[in-house]
Parts: C-alpha cells; sequence; structure tokens
C-alpha cells in the first residue's frame, strides 16, 4: 500500500480520531464514512492507505502502544515486569482496559479484525514477550522449559478480563504490580 501522500503528522491525526470514534461509538458503529468527516479526508484516501477498516482500526491501535516489550530490558524479569507496568499511567489503562472489551466483542463477528489484531496486534507483543522470557532464561531466572513460560501471556490477559469480570474495575498500575509479584512470577518459580 502507498502511505507516501500521508505524512506522520497526518497519519497520527488520523489514528487518534480513528481511537476517539471507537471510545465513541465501537468498533461496529465505526464508519470509514465517519472517520472520513471526522478527519476531513476523502474515504477513498482511508482505503487506498489502509485497505479496510479493520486494519485502520488495528494500526491506529498499535500506534497508540505506550510501550513496546522488545524495549524493556532491565537485568531482571520482575524488574521488566514492573517497567512495562511502571510506562503505563491508570487513566489509560482504564481507556484501553474498555477499548479492547469492545474490540474483544467485535472479534467474535469479524474475521478480518480478528486476523488483523491477531498479525498486527497480538503477533509483535508475543514476540516481545517471548524476547523477555527468553533473556531471563538465560539469565537463569527462569528454568529452561519451564511448563509456567507459555501460559505467561494467558496469565496477563487474564489479569485484565478477570479484574473487570470479578471486581468490575479496570485494571491499574497497584493490580497489574501486585499480579506480576504474585501470580506471574511464582508461576515462574521466581
Amino acid at each position: 500500500m502507498a502511505r507516501s501522500r500521508i505524512t506522520p503528522e497526518r497519519e497520527a491525526e488520523l489514528y487518534a480520531a480513528v481511537l476517539d470514534l471507537l471510545r465513541e461509538v465501537g468498533y461496529d458503529a465505526l464508519t470509514m464514512d465517519a472517520v472520513a468527516a471526522r478527519t476531513k479526508s476523502s474515504k477513498a484516501t482511508l482505503y487506498r492507505q489502509w485497505g479496510s477498516k479493520p486494519e485502520l482500526v488495528v494500526r491506529a491501535l498499535r500506534s497508540d502502544k505506550p510501550v513496546s516489550l522488545a524495549e524493556i530490558d532491565t537485568g531482571s524479569l520482575r524488574g521488566d515486569f514492573h517497567a512495562v507496568v511502571d510506562r503505563i499511567d491508570d487513566c489509560r489503562l482504564e481507556q484501553d482496559s474498555a477499548l479492547m472489551r469492545g474490540l474483544a466483542q467485535a472479534i467474535h463477528g469479524n474475521p478480518d479484525l480478528h486476523k488483523a489484531m491477531r498479525e498486527l496486534l497480538f503477533e509483535p507483543e508475543l514476540t516481545g514477550l517471548d524476547a523477555l522470557l527468553r533473556r531471563a532464561v538465560e539469565r537463569g531466572e527462569v528454568r529452561e522449559g519451564h511448563p509456567a513460560l507459555k501460559y505467561v501471556v494467558h496469565m496477563l490477559v487474564g489479569a485484565f478480563v478477570a479484574r473487570q469480570l470479578i471486581e468490575d474495575r479496570a485494571p491499574d498500575q497497584a493490580f497489574l504490580a501486585e499480579y506480576v509479584d504474585a501470580v506471574v512470577l511464582p508461576a515462574l518459580g521466581i
């Protein structure tokens, strides 16, 4: 896809508008017409640049990531997890949690959205998490082949989902830091 016509600043504006619309109306009600109107651009430009609504939405989500797991390396797994938590503020966690719950619902009826989220959002984060965990194994913090290694992502996603379901509260920094120390690290033998 040719992206040369849109400046990085304009791309950031478009992504911000997409995220605002997602928060306002949800995925199903978000239309390319609404994005075009909000951003004073043409629908043809949006399709030329991103090809589809799912790709535009997921790229907007990806652009808004506050931290990449692959960039974190404090020298310890506990330090790495806490560095991730420290880089996200509570307001942001609440917004992102609500946004992801809405998208999780939309995924069930939209295989194109699911595919785009998997390829553009989840797989890069899983790669970063794998690198973070691999370094912990190389440092000797976690035993090679530890059975909990393959479930770390499930534990982390579970923290977000369970807090909302059980306590009717979005996860916050304090909860995530405690969860890492009480659940994730002990499961890995740390």
